[in-house]
């Protein structure tokens, strides 16, 4: 049966509680300083074996350490892309601040003042992964009651800046291509289809549909370090993506003398490094093509697969096919993306409005007459 007594310590009296596990061991935890303590300690274990819910307390002495090595070994379904910076979290940030300490003991407000001093320190983006695979260790050990409730649940989180997007007009597409020399065809493929850069530099001859213009989008390579990995698109479906036929000459060119297994674009083995940097291939035709033009804006190789939206939109294109096209999800992802860029459409639903109503008046003040 369940009980609490007291016995005495060199400090005085102290009470502790008895009871049994599900399996029927005999567990205590003693040091309470009063009697309805080690009560109240002693009915929640009793509604906790009850209920499913007991914690076992030699199972909520396990350290963060531990549980996040085996977290991270079980992130097997993650691209190398998406892994990378988790384990870079993880090593750099919550490992050498919470490694050692046992689940249990981590309390809410302590995590709170650790987000707090790292959003003094980091930007936003290095803020939120930290809390998010503290988090998720943490909700593993509750799968596995080892602890009832997550402490890093419901911390205040410093809030992304939303990042500029820039979008090129075809003229400055074309300075830009021209200015990128041996990668011109590449820069037209991105900015008027909306392909990833991994996407785009892993495409095959046997990728490229020309009699139907269109690119087959089958695989993704990402560069981790010095190691180029080839997995699936972003979002694991394969797509077709069509493509202008002022394009056709330009990616014939990067497939002539390549058999159907090499790469579009370079040699046909290597990919395409973007080499990122002042130095990049990328930086200097954007550097060369400011100064052929005062209004081109600083930009990045993503801002292309946004320019790909922004033509595809001004050219009359609804949101389900710019989501084909970028191989978005959901329309309302897209949406969410490019919401500015939809504008247009909103002025044209209400000059619409206005057209039907003017009408519709028109065609009732006949009818009287």
């Amino acid at each position: 049966m369940p009980s609490v007594e007291p016995y005495q310590t060199a400090s005085g009296r102290r009470w502790r509680a008895r009871y049994r596990d599900p399996e029927r061991r005999q567990r205590e935890k003693g040091g309470f300083t009063r009697k309805i303590d080690a009560e109240d300690y002693l009915a929640a274990v009793t509604v906790g074996i009850r209920r499913g819910e007991y914690i076992d307390p030699a199972e909520a002495r396990v350290t963060v350490a531990e549980l996040g090595r085996e977290w991270l070994a079980n992130q097997t379904h993650l691209k190398p892309s998406s892994l990378r910076p988790i384990e870079s979290s993880w090593r750099v940030h919550v490992e050498p601040e919470w490694g050692r300490r046992r689940v249990s003991d981590i309390r809410h407000s302590e995590v709170q003042g650790w987000v707090t001093r790292l959003s003094a320190e980091k930007g936003a983006t290095v803020v939120r992964r930290a809390h998010g695979v503290l988090t998720s260790v943490l909700e593993a050990a509750v799968r596995d009651r080892r602890i009832a409730t997550n402490p890093a649940r419901g911390v205040s989180l410093p809030r992304r800046a939303p990042k500029r997007r820039e979008y090129l007009s075809m003229g400055q597409v074309e300075l830009l291509a021209r200015e990128a020399g041996a990668q011109g065809a590449l820069v037209m493929l991105l900015a008027y289809t909306g392909l990833r850069w991994g996407e785009a530099t892993a495409l095959r001859v046997r990728d490229v549909d020309m009699l139907r213009r269109r690119v087959h989008v089958v695989e993704n390579a990402v560069r981790i370090g010095a190691v180029v990995h080839v997995g699936t698109p972003k979002s694991h479906r394969a797509r077709s993506v069509p493509f202008p036929s002022f394009l056709v000459d330009a990616i014939a060119a990067e497939c002539i003398g390549k058999s159907r297994d090499r790469l579009v674009f370079g040699d046909g083995v290597t990919h395409v490094r973007a080499t990122y940097g002042e130095r990049g291939w990328f930086a200097a035709a954007v550097r060369a093509s400011q100064a052929g033009d005062a209004d081109f804006p600083r930009l990045t190789l993503h801002d292309l697969r946004h320019t790909a939206a922004s033509l595809a939109i001004s050219a009359g294109a609804n949101v389900k096919a710019v989501q084909a096209m970028l191989g978005h999800a959901s329309a309302t992802m897209t949406l969410d993306v490019y919401a500015d860029l939809f504008d247009d459409d909103l002025e044209a639903v209400a000059v619409a409005l206005d057209r039907l109503r003017a009408a519709n008046v028109a065609r009732e003040a006949r009818e009287i007459v």
